[in-house]
């Protein structure tokens, strides 16, 4: 659905991206996680032909993204931001207002906003909702054109956890329907409940990618088996067969409380390549 090779983009003597490929099949959830500041939504930006870039090839949905049409584009759904929500429009209107750029029945704008928990709000001002009732009706806005690519540029960011929990529900089951979503994110949690693979950006280079476990498997380098016991202590043993006697016997004496591997996140993978926290509080540039 995705396909990007050598992708560079410069904003004057700072390279933003530096050799982006990219490669996201039908169906699959796509996670690029960095830092604010990383390059994430010049990507999406691009990607989606909003903005120019230096050097490389884009295809989406099997054309040059230079090429694509006015019908094409109706196939790709954006959440960025807080772009195109009406305050002073009832949510219902915000979506009539969407419906007739896209070309969309009216008839869907009701199910769009049942889809994400909003009917009961349909008359109310766009100003009057809360932090997560904005982010699901900016999601509502693109669900109701049944996009077969969605892009989601960091679409919990600032949420409680139950309005997160909830987004994610929706966003697999854009999934299940075979949409295919690009997301950006710098919560690794989000990142590992959600993707199928994820991409690791920092300063405008991908310096890891694959499924969230494998990177975790790849960089587990302690490989080690932490046992905490009822008591309170906690037993820390090799992983391996030497020490499955050890786990046995404990087990069997009733003493094991949990037993957790040393896997590391994918926090502390991005840490331990770069340095940095997925977090990082710098603005990232927002470019037109």
């Amino acid at each position: 659905m995705i396909e990007a090779k050598g992708i560079c983009k410069s904003f004057g003597d700072r390279k933003v991206l530096d050799g982006i490929d990219l490669d996201i099949g039908t169906g699959k959830i796509f996670g690029l996680l960095g830092p604010s500041g990383s390059g994430k939504t010049t990507l999406i930006k691009i990607v989606t032909g909003q903005l120019e870039f230096d050097k490389g090839s884009i295809c989406i949905l099997g054309k040059d993204v230079g090429a694509l049409t006015g019908k094409d584009r109706k196939r790709i759904g954006i959440m960025m931001d807080e772009h195109g929500v009406y305050e002073r429009l009832s949510c219902a209107d915000n979506l009539k207002i969407f419906a007739d750029i896209y070309g969309v029945p009216y008839s869907k704008v009701m199910p769009a906003l049942e889809q994400v928990g909003l009917a009961d709000s349909a008359r109310k001002p766009a100003m009057k909702l809360s932090k997560g009732m904005r982010a699901r009706l900016r999601l509502a806005r693109v669900f109701m054109i049944e996009p077969e690519i969605l892009f989601l540029d960091e679409p919990t960011s600032g949420l409680d956890p139950m309005t997160m929990r909830y987004i994610h529900k929706l966003i697999l089951a854009q999934k299940e329907r075979g949409c295919s979503v690009f997301l950006t994110t710098h919560n690794m949690e989000e990142a590992a409940a959600l993707c199928d693979e994820v991409a690791l950006l920092n300063e405008g280079r991908i310096i890891d990618r694959g499924a969230p476990s494998e990177i975790c498997r790849k960089y587990n380098h302690k490989k080690r088996i932490v046992i905490h016991l009822k008591s309170g202590g906690d037993v820390e043993l090799a992983h391996g067969k030497e020490s499955a006697l050890r786990i046995a016997e404990l087990i069997e004496q009733g003493d094991v409380e949990t037993i957790h591997s040393s896997e590391p996140t994918l926090e502390t993978v991005f840490i331990e390549l770069t340095g940095r926290k997925l977090d990082d509080s710098d603005e990232e540039v927002k470019y037109a």
